[in-house]
């Protein structure tokens, strides 16, 4: 008898392990995601509820640890899977089917493709989004694209590089930073985008908060709006990208540049984070954009200190929990800085190390500076994702 511990971090080691012994390679998959272990932390339950999950626990072998209010309940996928059928669960845990099977779902079946204007996104490959900055003061790269001209040649730079789109943004968002008059911001990204279409650009992002700086990109040839404030800020620009059928990303961030900082204060940054990405995907949904063109981004180095990075970092796997795509945007980051000690400019390297480990926690687009060094880390790390 020969017993071997599998690798227990991710699906893939019992997919193999099943495709071995002559299991056809969907069904492997379901069945390497569905005894896949799963933590559910289940806020806001009534005593009868709480009441029902500890009968329940009892009964299947899930584990459950419960207080006032609160449950946490951990099993395989597939164990925990019956609470999300209204015919198989508790009458008293109806409330907690529709969430819980929308979680399963996004792990049994998660979105391959983001849809963006007149486009497709395939995502079973890392996605790199190079920057272009043209700000003189944004927290890394402020003034050094100095003329159109110069934009341009660096987004064709970034495009050998090997980064699939590039994000365009004409206004900091560093922490403090103050904000751009609307016609100023036009001026400085419409021509550039327009300059990158015409040199064969197709997949352009425009980085802004603001709904005429967004019509004014999308006129230029923009297929994607990438907003900081997840479309909180200007109360337009959903409608915009609605009626352009852009693809969207969603940023979580408190407050504004301006303030943010004072306002990076969480019981458990995940939760609350992924939490809050909920409601501004589930938001713009009502507003008309499509789920498929939503991307959610948790917002690293917005509104958190170097710790709750770390943390955010690291349980990359709730966030992915909501249930769309997830960006990263950890280019040169301070809180890389506080890890390394390398000052803003010296940070490429941390950042295509943090990439990696964004890959592996479920993160599937990355916005950075450096694309080539971030293409090579995120080569290597999906190579181990991917099934051979």
């Amino acid at each position: 008898m020969n017993v071997t511990a599998l690798a227990a971090h991710t699906p893939e080691a019992v997919r193999a392990a099943l495709a071995a012994h002559g299991w056809e390679s969907q069904p492997a998959w379901f069945a390497a995601t569905g005894i896949e272990p799963l933590v559910l932390l289940i806020e806001d339950i009534t005593e009868t509820e709480r009441e029902a999950l500890v009968h329940w626990g009892t009964k299947s072998g899930a584990d459950v640890l419960t207080g006032g209010g609160w449950a946490l309940v951990a099993g395989a996928s597939s164990r925990l899977a019956p609470l999300a059928r209204y015919d198989r669960a508790p009458a008293e845990l109806a409330r907690l089917a529709l969430p819980l099977g929308k979680i399963l779902a996004a792990r049994a079946e998660p979105l391959r493709t983001w849809a963006i204007r007149g486009a497709e996104v395939p995502l079973d490959k890392p996605i790199i989004i190079g920057i272009i900055n043209i700000t003189p003061d944004s927290f890394s790269d402020g003034g050094q694209l100095a003329s159109t001209d110069a934009a341009i040649a660096h987004g064709e730079k970034l495009m050998a590089d090997g980064c699939q789109l590039i994000d365009v943004g004409g206004e900091s968002t560093r922490p403090g930073a103050e904000p751009v008059p609307v016609k100023e911001e036009i001026a400085r990204v419409v021509p550039v985008i327009e300059g990158l279409r015409k040199r064969g650009v197709a997949l352009v992002s425009i980085d802004t908060r603001k709904a005429e700086v967004a019509r004014a990109a999308l006129d230029a040839g923009a297929v994607v709006v990438n907003d900081v404030s997840g479309l909180r800020f200007d109360p337009a620009l959903a409608g915009i990208v609605e009626r352009e059928q852009a693809g969207v990303i969603l940023m979580h961030m408190r407050g504004t540049p301006a303030t943010m900082d004072d306002l990076a204060k969480y019981g458990h940054v995940a939760v609350e984070v992924s939490a809050e990405l909920a409601g501004l995907a589930a938001t713009a949904a009502e507003r008309g954009i499509a789920p498929e063109r939503i991307v959610v981004d948790p917002g690293f180095g917005f509104a958190k200190t170097a710790t709750q990075n770390f943390r955010l970092l690291d349980e990359l796997a709730t966030i992915v929990g909501v249930g769309y795509p997830v960006a990263v945007g950890l280019s040169r980051k301070r809180f890389l800085g506080a890890a390394t000690g390398r000052p803003v400019e010296d940070r490429d390297r941390a950042t295509a190390v943090a990439c990696a480990l964004a890959w592996e926690r479920g993160a599937r687009i990355f916005r950075v500076h450096d694309v080539a060094l971030t293409r090579e880390a995120l080569s290597l790390a999906s190579a181990t994702t991917s099934p051979t």
